[in-house]
């Protein structure tokens, strides 16, 4: 099983639709307001599975110098048409090559859970290699164990989710250097389970 192409097919298929739902009032705006008082204006922000660009990156992007990747090639073109501003790729972001202290802060909302967990640390790693010292981070993760799992109806395809359990993901986040600044466990706006959310400090 291709996990990542199974995310990536999955997205291309349900771009539009999806993109219709996750743009409208989503509570988890709120957490997008703190992380952004905390960087300086005019600071560059890579936005790490960035969808269709609504409502995050555009949010950003009228502070920041915005960068966002998404592994799937339609949310990409629907990026670019959504927020201009902005400049977008499409990489797969265990692969990403940014050069060391490139971003004043890097967000990660609802992405990280779809990639196979057994590179989440080496992602954390290079995430943080990524931010500049006393860059902020902010993170969606899973709260509860996922080996990988499969559903057949996200938004009427295949979708494939992976994941560590609340402490795990904490433990590993302190390991690598990061300074927790909180951690809270916040239901989706599109329903199903809470989610993992910590805000972070590169020391």
């Amino acid at each position: 099983m291709d996990e990542k192409r199974i995310v990536r097919e999955g997205y291309n298929q349900v771009a539009e639709k999806y993109l219709e739902r996750r743009h409208v009032g989503l509570k988890e705006m709120i957490y997008l307001h703190e992380f952004r008082t905390m960087i300086k204006r005019k600071g560059k922000i890579l936005d790490a599975g960035c969808g269709g660009g609504l409502p995050f990156t555009k949010y950003l992007s009228k502070y920041f110098d915005v960068i966002g990747i998404d592994i799937s090639e339609k949310q990409i073109e629907l990026a670019k048409k959504n927020v201009p501003k902005a400049q977008f790729y499409v990489k797969d972001m265990t692969k990403l090559d940014f050069p060391e202290h490139s971003f004043d802060g890097i967000l990660a909302y609802h992405s990280i859970i779809y990639v196979p967990r057994e590179e989440n640390y080496s992602l954390f790693v290079n995430f943080y290699r990524m931010l500049k010292p006393n860059g902020i981070a902010l993170f969606s993760l899973h709260r509860i164990d996922d080996p990988g799992s499969i559903e057949d109806d996200f938004f009427d395809t295949k979708m494939h989710w992976s994941g560590f359990d609340k402490n795990t993901n904490i433990k590993m986040l302190k390991e690598i250097g990061f300074e927790i600044i909180w951690s809270k466990l916040v239901g989706y706006s599109l329903g199903g389970s809470k989610y993992l959310f910590v805000l972070l400090r590169k020391p």
